[in-house]
């Protein structure tokens, strides 16, 4: 497993993580940082899941106008 050093933290965001940690129980403010870039970093395969997705050729404006017309009907 890798190390990596944040530097440049702003104070605020230091504060957040530290309340995160106590709310949670947590004694480390790394571990609580360690899961919360663990979870962001799944976005790096946002692209590649939705070029995996079925193309079944349906435009934006088709599916605009069902939506305006399902909410019209509410």
């Amino acid at each position: 497993m890798k190390t990596l050093y944040l530097r440049n933290v702003p104070d605020d965001v230091v504060e957040r993580l530290e309340r995160l940690a106590k709310q949670e129980g947590v004694s480390s403010v790394s571990a609580i940082a360690v899961r919360e870039l663990a979870d962001v970093s799944w976005r790096a395969n946002n692209l590649e899941l939705l070029d995996a997705l079925p193309d079944h050729n349906v435009s934006t404006e088709s599916i605009r106008t069902d939506l305006d017309q399902e909410r019209s009907a509410r």
